[in-house]
């Protein structure tokens, strides 16, 4: 199976920006436990900025995009680093792809990127994927990681898209709620706007209204999706081998 793995801020970092060690070392025996059984799977990772504002105290005086861009900077090498040891502890190599929105709205681009990606499965090296803050033009970002990972999933022909986040998945009510309902299953076609608050996380871009998107884009596309916890533990295997988890599960469309 082929598998495009998001994970949000939220999952990456702590709320004072220093990265989880833990939690990704999990993510990452996870990741390596699924290519040695002969599956492939491209990492889509936020957490870049979150961990640049970690290590770096800007004053309150410097320019929005300026300061976005050296966290960014900052914070992808600390990031890559973390995976880099995370995986070698696995007997396995991971590389870094930095993309612009430019990069796939280009068919030459577009082909050169898909053909990186595949070099690294052939090799066995494991893609660690973000957007290139440093250099991304304002208005033409992408929307978030999320939106990041669906057009990867498409460009590569995945079979599986994961949306790790900080909460469980979609749920039928306020999700700070006390026994909120997760939403466990979406066919195409489902319309579930109504249940989509319009928030955004605490150290992300993005938010449930464009993970909804997104899985659903993808599954209409034939790529089944999923949005789930990315601090359950044994999340990532259970939802590659279809295990009932608590998640949002996003059935494809016919191909």
């Amino acid at each position: 199976m082929r598998v495009v793995l998001k994970v949000g801020s939220n999952v990456v970092a702590r709320a004072n920006g220093r990265l989880s060690i833990a939690r990704l070392a999990a993510l990452a025996d996870e990741v390596a436990a699924l290519c040695e059984a002969g599956h492939q799977v491209l990492i889509v990772s936020s957490g870049a900025v979150a961990a640049g504002r970690g290590r770096v105290a800007l004053p309150k005086t410097v320019d929005r995009v300026a300061r976005r861009q050296v966290l960014s900077a900052v914070g992808q090498a600390i990031l890559i680093d973390t995976y880099r040891t995370l995986f070698d502890a696995d007997g396995m190599d991971v590389g870094q792809i930095l993309v612009t929105k430019h990069d796939l709205s280009s068919p030459e681009h577009a082909a050169t990127l898909r053909q990186c990606v595949e070099a690294f499965f052939a090799y066995g090296i494991v893609p660690v994927v973000n957007e290139n803050d440093t250099v991304s033009v304002e208005g033409l970002m992408f929307t978030d990681n999320d939106e990041l990972a669906g057009l990867l999933a498409r460009l590569i022909g995945a079979d599986l898209l994961i949306l790790l986040s900080s909460v469980d998945g979609l749920c039928a009510g306020d999700p700070e709620a006390p026994g909120a309902e997760v939403v466990r299953e979406v066919r195409p076609g489902d319309d579930l706007s109504a249940l989509v608050r319009r928030t955004t996380s605490s150290q992300g871009r993005g938010g449930m209204g464009t993970k909804l998107r997104v899985a659903q884009a993808a599954a209409e596309g034939g790529i089944a999706a999923a949005i789930a916890n990315g601090a359950r533990p044994g999340i990532v295997g259970a939802l590659v081998s279809g295990a009932d988890v608590p998640c949002t599960r996003f059935l494809p469309a016919a191909r």
